[in-house]
């Protein structure tokens, strides 16, 4: 499709997005589950092809992103409105909905219907928290939207991570604070990504809940009113646990523990790499900068953007967190990272690997100057 313009000049602006079909790689991480556990009954049913998914995460996604490379081009700004408002882009983020449900199903599915061995049983598992977390990337994207069928969407998806404290989390806590020592989802300088997750999963949530209870009494409400955004997705959460217990049996709780902590830590690995170490300047008048496309680390590798819905291109998402996912700009002199989220969270796994690549650049950033990287809450 071409969009067409006019500058202010009254020049006239073409831009064909050679992405728009491309994008339907976004459904690949929820189509993992089918294609290898169909690859079980379809081959000599070997339990091998339970590694596919984590080997497709952590292995094949980091190596098409060296092979293709990034994509730097931006779309023309006299383009933008015409392709934020293309409808296109947001159907795949609701049939993005409907593939992770289909995953998560598949999963639950291959684990009732295959005799499988201890072990198998807890990759397929492992397995499905991560593709359900990667579907938090998409629950990100809906809840950037004020559409009501882009915000149900994102509670349905953020309800089969049992991650219903998201959306008010992120959109009114991580998007104020980030890049501070006062955001819990900001990761620190020489901070292990163990030592980070003990600290933002507990805070994220006390933290989610907190505005959303804020927000409720700001309209005279109760935080168990049944307009509470975050409970409402909690019930998708329960509805989705019952129908798994009743398919599978009590054996169906520690699935959903292990499934839901997996799924968490997925979004917690992509909090991570985010912002590591960077810190936005505290002005006299005691408050933060305004958050800027360097205060985010940024990728363009083309092939896990394409099934990220452009979440790497993190920098302008931070500095215009309205802006969809297919207007997102690269700019000059930002903070890059190394590979693709997936790719960085290899690295993350082993954090003396990860700080031997990282430190030395957060350090370039901040040209050396201690004070303007992010170590931890100041003393008194």
């Amino acid at each position: 499709m071409i969009f067409i313009a006019q500058t202010t000049d009254g020049d006239r602006v073409e831009w064909k997005d050679e992405k728009r079909w491309l994008w339907v790689l976004s459904f690949v991480p929820a189509l993992l589950p089918f294609v290898f556990y169909g690859a079980y009954f379809a081959t000599n049913q070997s339990v091998l092809w339970v590694w596919g998914p984590l080997l497709f995460a952590y292995g094949f996604i980091p190596l098409v992103d060296v092979i293709m490379g990034e994509d730097t081009h931006n779309p023309p700004e006299e383009v933008v409105n015409q392709l934020a408002e293309d409808r296109f882009y947001t159907r795949l983020l609701h049939v993005s909905v409907a593939c992770y449900f289909a995953s998560f199903a598949m999963s639950v599915w291959f684990l009732a219907t295959v005799d499988l061995p201890f072990w198998a049983q807890v990759l397929v598992t492992i397995s499905a928290g991560v593709i359900s977390g990667t579907s938090l990337t998409v629950g990100h994207e809906l809840g950037h939207k004020t559409g009501a069928w882009e915000r149900l969407s994102a509670k349905l998806i953020n309800g089969l991570s049992w991650y219903g404290h998201f959306t008010a989390e992120h959109n009114n806590g991580h998007h104020i604070h980030v890049a501070t020592p006062e955001d819990s989802a900001s990761s620190r300088y020489d901070e292990s990504l163990y030592a980070f997750m003990m600290r933002e999963i507990p805070e994220g949530v006390r933290r989610g809940l907190r505005i959303e209870r804020e927000r409720l009494e700001k309209r005279g409400r109760s935080f168990w009113h049944w307009r509470n955004e975050a409970l409402q997705c909690y019930a998708v959460s329960v509805v989705i646990g019952l129908v798994v217990i009743a398919y599978l049996g009590w054996i169906a709780i520690p699935f959903l523990l292990v499934h839901n902590f997996y799924s968490w830590q997925q979004l917690t690995l992509a909090n991570y790499v985010e912002h590591y170490g960077l810190k936005r300047a505290k002005l006299p008048n005691g408050k933060y900068e305004p958050c800027q496309p360097k205060h985010s680390w940024n990728t363009n590798h083309i092939f896990s953007n394409l099934l990220l819905f452009h979440l790497q291109r993190h920098s302008d998402h931070h500095a215009n967190p309205m802006r969809p996912y297919q207007a997102l700009r690269n700019f000059d002199e930002l903070p890059r990272l190394p590979s693709g989220y997936p790719g960085c969270f290899v690295l993350a796994f082993i954090p003396p690997l990860w700080f031997a690549v990282m430190n030395p650049k957060v350090v370039a950033w901040a040209e050396g100057d201690f004070d303007r990287i992010n170590t931890g809450p100041e003393p008194a």
